[in-house]
């Protein structure tokens, strides 16, 4: 519920910031710049940390970075495993989406070389643990109960894995359905539904697509690793597959440990700090949120940073129009 996702960012956005300076052990005047999601996301929830971000960037007087969501969930694998590679290969699987995408510079240069189509893989977890009656969200319960069951049980369609389909594309949606009408046909008929197979089975399914295509996309671009992100990298039937395939193609997998794939805020200060360190120009004050901003934007720089782009009396002079209306 968006609305209500904003009014909790809204509440929770000092005490947690005050929070993890304690922990930290510094002064927000130690920091060098602050980072914060320009997008995509929630408008309501983006706009909520795009406003805190720009009142502690000007009270500071610290550099402002609106950074990407998707590049900043490829950049806190360094937080893992120390600097990316260049360029890297990354699969981001989560309930919003499927991606590959490739990143001679997570700072400034991320190509799009596949996504999800229709239902993200996320999407579908949660829709098929819906039907099975195992609650919300559905990644980590069916991963629980596909450790009991049989990944051969049922043979699930894989999606768009045919010689004439899209090399890097992914579609889930069929699966789903697929899935339902098996369970619906099973309890049409009577019988009891055995979800540790279902589970295994679909599971199964989702994560032979994802690391097939993401070996694919390394082997085809020439590139020796895979860094794997997002909520759905917590599962641990696609870390083993992906283990498994990548030894067999001499690819090295760079997976960050389950915490750091859910969206979190270390994977934002990562990418910003790499815009630091690399002396990318800031944001605007005028920096917008945005809903849709695409991955191929790794951040919102000032058009004109080589001017006042943080220039107090220029933010007096926005301020004045409706850049808080």
């Amino acid at each position: 519920m968006p609305e209500v996702a904003s009014r909790a960012h809204l509440e929770a956005m000092v005490p947690t910031i005050q929070r993890a300076l304690k922990d930290a052990g510094i002064a927000a005047s130690d920091l060098d710049g602050i980072a914060v999601t320009a997008g995509p996301g929630l408008a309501g929830a983006l706009l909520v940390g795009v406003s805190a971000a720009k009142a502690y960037a000007y009270a500071l007087g610290k550099p402002l970075y609106g950074v990407n969501h998707l590049a900043s969930h490829i950049c806190v694998d360094q937080l893992e495993h120390g600097p990316l590679p260049e360029p890297t290969m990354a699969l981001l699987v989560s309930g919003g989406h499927s991606s590959l995408l490739l990143a001679p510079d997570i700072t400034s240069d991320v190509r799009p070389l596949g996504s999800t189509i229709d239902d993200a893989a996320g999407e579908a977890f949660d829709k098929v643990a819906r039907v099975l009656n195992l609650g919300f969200p559905g990644g980590p319960v069916i991963d629980r109960w596909a450790r009991e069951g049989d990944p051969e049980a049922i043979r699930f369609p894989r999606g768009l894995t045919g010689p004439r389909d899209p090399r890097y594309d992914f579609s889930f949606s069929g699966l789903k359905t697929a899935v339902a009408r098996w369970i619906e046909a099973k309890r049409a008929a009577g019988e009891e539904v055995p979800v540790a197979d279902v589970s295994a089975s679909f599971q199964e399914a989702v994560v032979d697509v994802l690391t097939r295509k993401a070996v694919r996309a390394c082997k085809d671009n020439g590139v020796d690793h895979l860094m794997i992100g997002g909520g759905v990298a917590a599962n641990s039937r696609l870390r083993a597959m992906a283990q498994r395939r990548c030894e067999d193609a001499g690819i090295r997998l760079r997976v960050p440990r389950p915490k750091l794939c859910t969206d979190n805020g270390a994977m934002v200060a990562a990418l910003g700090a790499e815009m630091v360190a690399r002396n990318r120009p800031a944001s605007a004050w005028d920096l917008s949120a945005d809903s849709s901003l695409p991955v191929t934007e790794t951040h919102v720089p000032d058009p004109h940073a080589h001017g006042r782009g943080h220039d107090h009396d220029h933010f007096h002079e926005l301020s004045k129009g409706n850049l808080y209306s």
